[in-house]
């Protein structure tokens, strides 16, 4: 776990890039810690939770039922996770837990499971707001986190490969069963279709080039059946993911980091700052000074 960052006003502002690094006991691949053991944790490594960290790996948190809710902030969007409350934080995500020695974060009781990529054979849609489920979706929820933990907690009762393979349909089980607790209206995305292919190409290379006939031309399709899959897939156009995937990055590292814009420009892959300034500002409305400003309550 890198800790080379600093807080404002006290040294320079960065992203904390977390690694993936279970506990010694933890099957490889998955780890489960409970909020008080990962506060443990943060006091003896000297590591402040409440500032942004961009993991490697998926978080799951649980927010027991009884406990106080839980504010956690992804991407700019702040989210209350309810007692009983299930949030998915992905991989490449800036996340942050409330701050404050008395804030949510201190007192709310919880679990978080956290796994490499690739750990489960497949991820089901993503649900981008906490989920509580209810009724008989919940008994099940709650009957599949019983029996994931169970088998964790249980090591060396079976071979370590089967002990693995156990816990990834449990988890499987348990990711299915949150994802049909938040039923969504996005269409769902053909795994190895142009769509998925096309985000997969954007997350890879959105610094090297913002031009989505690079990406068809890589990936042997069309410009227009990139934009008719993205059209179909978020409603949006392949530029408008494309651009959306630039700005949300360029955002992340205005607040979370103390680079001037031009050295975001050109870790986005902009030649001038200049052009950086005008794409941020057509798509924000402001330069990137003003948003990092108004953002960080400086403005």
């Amino acid at each position: 776990m890198r800790t080379d960052k600093g807080d404002r006003g006290h040294g320079p502002v960065t992203i904390t890039e977390v690694a993936y690094r279970p506990a010694l006991s933890a099957p490889i691949g998955m780890d489960v810690v409970d909020f008080a053991e990962l506060r443990a944790r943060g006091r003896r490594r000297g590591i402040d939770l409440s500032s942004p960290q961009r993991p490697a790996f998926h978080h799951l948190l649980h927010v027991h039922p009884g406990s106080r809710p839980l504010d956690h902030t992804v991407d700019f969007t702040r989210h209350v996770v309810p007692p009983g409350g299930w949030l998915w934080v992905r991989p490449g995500q800036v996340h942050q837990y409330a701050a404050g020695p008395e804030g949510p974060w201190q007192v709310a009781d919880g679990v978080i499971v956290i796994w490499r990529p690739g750990f489960v054979p497949e991820d089901p849609p993503e649900a981008t707001a906490p989920v509580r489920p209810t009724g008989a979706q919940a008994r099940l929820v709650d009957l599949a986190r019983e029996h994931l933990l169970a088998e964790y907690e249980d090591v060396g009762a079976l071979p370590l490969e089967a002990h693995n393979k156990v816990l990834r349909a449990l988890l499987s089980v348990l990711l299915l069963r949150l994802a049909h607790a938040a039923p969504t209206t996005a269409p769902a995305v053909e795994k190895g279709g142009p769509f998925d292919r096309f985000r997969a190409a954007v997350e890879r290379d959105f610094a090297r080039t913002h031009r989505v006939a690079d990406y068809a031309a890589a990936l042997g399709y069309s410009t227009r059946t990139l934009t008719r899959a993205a059209l179909a897939a978020t409603g949006s156009t392949a530029k408008a993911y494309l651009d959306a995937r630039i700005v949300l990055e360029a955002k992340r590292l205005l607040v979370h980091t103390d680079l001037g814009a031009a050295d975001v420009a050109r870790r986005l892959g902009f030649g001038d700052p200049g052009d950086f300034g005008k794409f941020f500002r057509r798509h924000d409305g402001r330069t990137p000074l003003q948003f990092r400003a108004a953002a960080r309550g400086t403005a």
